[in-house]
């Protein structure tokens, strides 16, 4: 664990027009929160928090929340920078095509000890050429973009960042988040390879948030709904099947449903949604399970029943294979203590 500095370290985000508010003041709150822990043990304050911008003044978020920018970036001396954010936003866009900003990224790259991102802001790092031939995430809707328009990176969708100290399991120089809130836990993890796990916990507790989450734990994502293109028969079923996960969703009765020979079916179904339909069902109903986890009253035995897996293990297997975690595990780290030894 590192001791206490004497010197706050300086955490600086960069803001644009359009940027995604929470992808600035989450971080910072998590660093102005250790700051608070830090002062209740009766040490100084480790971390100080700017934002830099175009120039000093407001800058317009994606919200419409205005956040006041202390400096111009390029009044920014980078030789006394611990830690750069580049958050995401609607705006990420117009900065990959600055040259000013992405030749700026280059230099702090070289200078500063952390450089990192949030949310699609990882694309601006991409662009700059700071992530090639590393690890690297972002908001899931951005993952295949990303994969796509930048090979010399290896994407890893299924993280919530990339940070790691010890560069075992990530990069403690160069990192990126997933979505918005994954920015949070960047961060906390940034404290804890500061500060220790303890502060990091007690950041976590003050903030009400659910723990500290690992950075390669999967990113989890909404129920999925049919896509734009899928035809409407497909998108019928696909409504259907949420509020009947505990039916008999077999290829054959899914195929007979959609009015389709089993082996059409298939066909149009991977066509359409880009995955089999056995791959869809579960996926579907992990993500009914997960949702029904947060009810502390049900045990895993019961989610499991009731959302179509024959038996806990099944269940288990997976949670793992989607989520990276066992459905125990995402019980206790969302607060779940009724469920703790449930079967």
């Amino acid at each position: 664990m590192s001791v206490a500095v004497e010197t706050p370290r300086l955490i600086v985000c960069h803001a644009y027009d359009d940027v995604m508010s929470l992808d600035i003041v989450g971080p910072l709150q998590v660093f102005g929160s250790a700051n608070d822990e830090l002062s209740v043990l009766g040490r100084p304050k480790a971390y100080e928090g700017i934002i830099v911008a175009e120039n000093a003044g407001p800058v317009q978020t994606s919200c419409g929340l205005r956040l006041y920018a202390d400096m111009g970036w390029r009044e920014l001396d980078l030789s006394g920078v611990d830690t750069l954010l580049v958050p995401g936003g609607n705006g990420v866009v117009r900065m990959m095509r600055h040259q000013p900003i992405l030749d700026w990224v280059q230099r702090a790259e070289k200078i500063i000890p952390r450089l990192g991102s949030v949310c699609s802001g990882a694309l601006i790092l991409a662009e700059a050429g700071v992530l090639d031939g590393r690890m690297a995430t972002t908001h899931w809707s951005r993952c295949d973009q990303m994969a796509r328009d930048f090979p010399a990176i290896h994407m890893m969708g299924d993280r919530l960042h990339s940070f790691d100290p010890t560069g075992i399991d990530g990069d403690p120089h160069v990192f990126t988040s997933a979505g918005v809130t994954a920015g949070i836990d960047l961060a906390l993890a940034i404290v804890e390879a500061d500060f220790g796990r303890s502060l990091a916990l007690s950041v976590a507790r003050r903030l009400v948030m659910f723990l500290k989450r690992p950075g390669g734990q999967a990113q989890f994502s909404a129920y999925l709904t049919p896509e734009s293109g899928s035809t409407a028969r497909l998108s019928s079923l696909l409504e259907w099947l949420p509020a009947n996960l505990a039916s008999d969703l077999s290829l054959e009765s899914l195929a007979d449903r959609a009015g389709m020979t089993p082996r059409t079916f298939s066909r149009v179904f991977s066509r359409d949604l880009g995955m089999s339909p056995a791959r869809y069902v579960e996926r579907v109903r992990v993500e009914a399970a997960r949702a029904l986890l947060q009810d502390e009253t049900l045990t895993i035995s019961r989610v499991a029943g009731l959302c179509g897996f024959r038996h806990p293990e099944t269940l288990r297997r997976a949670f793992q294979r989607h989520l990276s975690v066992s459905p125990q595990e995402y019980a206790e780290r969302f607060a779940r203590k009724a469920l703790v030894g449930a079967t």
